[in-house]
């Protein structure tokens, strides 16, 4: 049994936002306000993957750096434990998903996860992605959305769309229960780390951090 996980190298994350895009489209997110004359107006605060975009540094060494952010589908998740119906639950191969049938939109796995990487889903978005995806949207009816590795596509033997589509080739998908996956190698050597593993949750998005090759 695989056991995926995600490395992101931050040297190499030019900020295109490509991810952002292709996850967008691939998983049918909210599109925003709609214009007459057919201008979308995106809604900024429902991405499943965002890239954070600021300055850092002083002096003459000031630079921009791009931290890509998602659900980091952890081995120990907070927010399936406080989930009061089950929708949130977890695959043995290691993708942390939601049963939109079962979800109640009450949010209780957005205030426990630590990562800030649940979307609210509301019937405004819904009819609106009626509107803009047409005959194949999938969703009918509210409900709190995440990354789900788009374990869709892995299950048919394929990249998730952020990594597919990500031109710096920044973004790297594999099972860390391979030895020969480059993934599990940089894992295994410390290169790419976890975001705050303090806190137990056992992340499986590791990143390698530009700032350490700096120094």
């Amino acid at each position: 049994m695989a056991k995926y996980a995600m490395v992101i190298d931050l040297n190499t994350c030019v900020g295109c936002n490509a991810c952002m895009a292709a996850c967008t489209l691939e998983n049918q997110m909210p599109v925003g306000q709609i214009e007459e004359d057919v201008e979308i107006k995106w809604d900024t605060t429902k991405w499943r993957t965002y890239v954070h975009d600021e300055e850092i540094g002083v002096g003459n060494d000031v630079h921009r750096r791009f931290f890509p952010r998602l659900c980091n589908h952890c081995d120990n998740p907070p927010c399936m434990s406080v989930c009061p119906t089950g929708a949130t639950y977890k695959t043995d191969d290691g993708f942390v998903l939601v049963n939109e049938d079962l979800c109640m939109g009450c949010q209780a796995c957005a205030m426990a996860c630590p990562y800030k990487a649940r979307v609210d889903i509301t019937y405004a978005d819904v009819r609106q992605g009626k509107e803009f995806y047409g005959s194949d949207y999938r969703r009918t009816r509210p409900s709190v959305d995440k990354c789900s590795f788009c374990n869709h596509r892995v299950e048919k033997g394929l990249k998730p769309a952020c990594v597919e589509t990500c031109v710096g080739e920044s973004r790297m998908f594999g099972d860390l229960d391979n030895p020969e996956d480059p993934v599990a190698q940089m894992v295994a050597s410390g290169e790419a780390q976890p975001l705050m593993p303090h806190i137990g949750t056992r992340p499986n998005v590791y990143y390698i951090n530009d700032m350490k090759r700096r120094g």
